[in-house]
């Protein structure tokens, strides 16, 4: 009986601790904190993970397109700097999220989403390459 309390404890532990780090890479920021960022940060990895159809009609200024949902996401992400900022956006935050958690797994330290994604940028008046 011991055992499996000592287990369930250690079990317990390991999976807190491991989520807390996660959380501790990731932080979800507003439009207007979003541009201050990239705008402070030299040659920022600027990650738009929608499809190309909807990047090429509008994306954010120096974004790359790395589709969340298609076959390469994985391996496209893996040619970025973990060590350096990463910043992440989508249409409205679902696929950022996950896309977030995923580049977490991969070993990105410091992961930066846009609440609200494009549609709170656009809302917000914010550049794009449309405008």
């Amino acid at each position: 009986m011991k055992i499996k309390i000592l287990f369930f404890i250690f079990t317990s532990a390991l999976f807190l601790s491991c989520n807390g780090q996660n959380a501790q890479n990731q932080k979800t920021v507003a439009a207007q904190e979003f541009q201050k960022e990239i705008a402070n940060t030299e040659k920022p990895q600027l990650i738009d993970v929608r499809t190309p159809e909807e990047f090429e009609s509008e994306h954010l200024v120096n974004a790359t397109n790395i589709n969340w949902t298609g076959t390469t996401f994985e391996a496209d992400a893996q040619k970025l700097d973990k060590t350096k900022p990463v910043y992440v956006y989508c249409r409205s935050g679902g696929r950022s999220k996950k896309a977030c958690s995923k580049l977490a797994e991969l070993g990105f330290t410091n992961i930066i989403e846009l609440d609200g994604g494009f549609l709170q940028w656009s809302a917000e008046g914010l550049k794009s390459n449309k405008n």
